[in-house]
């Protein structure tokens, strides 16, 4: 009976000696964890314009987490991790939801992989964006799991708080909804055309040049407006310079009329120069009488 008590005992030290063992191993390769607490976390919409809206969010000793969206035809959207040491190597981050720890009970369910890129920060396409935000919005915390570049055997955790987030959101949303439906893209370069013998645009080409001047009016960094208008070569050519003149300075006055800097817009008429299309027929010489319009970015 005594040699029993001991081997028990035996056990239960064998036992303990590598619970012990193995909770210094996981202390030692740990997992360093990365969020802000109830009292630091912040979002707050960074961007708010018909060109741009972000949503961002501070990570104390990390970085940031940023989701944006951009004016365009379709709905868009990104999210980008910045952060403050960039991925040293290739590798795949697990991307969880999270229940916080107020709701115990509560299984985390995996959203996607996110790509670790060497010396970029990484980033997630618009539907794993938004599914992101609906489980913030839900109270589900979007947790990213990767292994340290520099130390194989620590685990990296960057959780993304609840806390503040729902009006953050909710602006947030109301700024998306309201992005122009186009782009920088589509009007950077456009070609107008003119009634007959007139300094007036046909129906379509003035649908283009109110969305011109509204993206003119929303982005003020745009360096440059070149404005360059033509004509065909019905009537004399001297005629037809002076009327390309009177086309690329009315667009000039338009455009500063409307609050754009005149020294952001160089006009300038080249009368029949440059002709795109034959001038023996009527479609030909309606695509003469035209202005190009290219705008330029720093």
């Amino acid at each position: 009976m005594k040699q029993i008590i001991v081997s028990t005992t035996t056990y239960i030290i064998a036992v303990t000696s590598i619970s012990l063992s193995l909770l210094i191993s996981n202390a030692q390769a740990g997992i360093r964890q990365y969020s802000a607490d109830i009292q630091t976390s912040q979002w707050q919409l960074s961007n708010d314009s018909r060109l741009q809206c972000t949503l961002s969010h501070q990570i104390p000793r990390y970085g940031e987490a940023r989701f944006s969206a951009k004016a365009s035809r379709d709905l868009n959207m990104e999210f980008e991790l910045d952060m403050m040491r960039l991925p040293d190597s290739y590798s795949l981050a697990e991307v969880r939801s999270v229940a916080p720890s107020w709701q115990p009970g509560v299984g985390s369910r995996t959203l996607a992989d996110m790509k670790l890129q060497k010396q970029f920060n990484p980033s997630l396409p618009k539907k794993v964006a938004w599914t992101m935000l609906n489980e913030l919005e839900q109270g589900m915390s979007p947790t990213f799991y990767y292994n340290d570049w520099y130390s194989e055997s620590d685990k990296i955790s960057v959780g993304l708080s609840t806390a503040r987030f729902k009006k953050a959101y909710v602006d947030f949303v109301s700024c998306v909804g309201n992005l122009l439906n186009y782009s920088f893209d589509d009007i950077s370069y456009t070609v107008l055309n003119y009634q007959s013998s007139s300094d007036k645009f046909t129906k379509a080409s003035q649908r283009r040049m109110e969305m011109i001047r509204e993206y003119l009016s929303l982005d003020p960094e745009l360096e440059l407006v070149l404005v360059d208008a033509y004509s065909d070569s019905y009537g004399g050519r001297w005629s037809n310079l002076k009327l390309s003149e009177r086309r690329a300075a009315k667009i000039r006055e338009y455009f500063v009329q409307n609050g754009i800097e005149v020294s952001r817009i160089e006009a300038k008429g080249y009368g029949e120069k440059r002709h795109i299309s034959s001038n023996e027929t009527t479609l030909g010489r309606a695509k003469n009488r035209r202005v190009v319009i290219q705008l330029q970015q720093p």
